[in-house]
């Protein structure tokens, strides 16, 4: 009896000390892991500013393009923009109309068919005064990655002046720079008024960087494709 309760002391210990190898392991890989990703973060954090460092302007300095790129973003149910995206189409609209960009490109979500970001951007412009002709509609800008690609394979946009809040420009500029438009930016700043809302998104930026940082690098193509459009080079030509 003494030796079979020796033996089974022993092996209590050997599974004791192995679930605390194991949970030691754990820990330690844990906290490698999350120091990783720490540190990826901070990294995606530097590229994106150093990408558009010297390119945030406001409506007034930026520098001349030919083409607005409108970032899209929620659209309330009864089909008009919120107000981030509002804001946004404001600062277009009067690039527009101080002749800082000759054309306007939405690009937004349309993935379902009774959600429509583009055209509610269409229509907010037109009712404000810019030429239907002068409005040019990217059914399928379901991220900022997609929308840049889009922007440059689908519809030819060599430079362009991207719109969209403060907290998310300095990703889309240097997104759309690495992917070959020659980008500078306009950013609202008047959304900071819906404050808890500005803030979840503003702190949002950072997983998103590092995902810019990993569509970047992957090169992916974007959700879709599909043939070349002549919209952005029709509406420069007209007018």
């Amino acid at each position: 009896m003494p030796i079979r309760a020796a033996a089974l002391a022993r092996l209590r210990q050997i599974r004791k000390n192995g679930r605390g190898r194991w949970l030691r392991r754990a820990v330690v890989a844990g906290a490698v892991g999350a120091a990783l990703l720490v540190a990826a973060s901070w990294g995606s954090v530097s590229w994106i500013r150093s990408g558009a460092e010297g390119r945030m302007h406001t409506a007034h300095l930026v520098p001349d393009t030919p083409v607005a790129l409108v970032l899209g973003t929620r659209v309330q149910p009864d089909g008009t923009p919120a107000p981030f995206l509002t804001a946004r189409l404001e600062i277009a609209r009067e690039l527009y109309a101080t002749g800082k960009v000759q054309a306007i490109l939405v690009s937004g979500d349309n993935m379902r068919q009774e959600y429509n970001e583009p055209e509610a951007m269409q229509r907010w412009l037109i009712e404000h005064g810019v030429p239907a002709d002068k409005v040019v509609l990217d059914y399928a800008g379901f991220d900022t990655y997609d929308s840049c690609a889009r922007a440059k394979r689908i519809f030819g946009v060599d430079r362009a002046t991207l719109v969209t809040q403060q907290f998310h420009l300095a990703r889309a500029v240097t997104v759309c720079r690495h992917l070959g438009v020659d980008a500078v930016g306009v950013g609202d700043e008047t959304a900071r008024e819906y404050g808890r809302t500005w803030q979840f998104a503003a702190a949002r930026e950072y997983g998103a960087g590092l995902k810019a940082a990993l569509d970047v690098l992957s090169g992916r193509d974007p959700v879709h494709l599909g043939p070349r459009e002549t919209g952005v080079h029709d509406a420069l030509r007209t007018g």
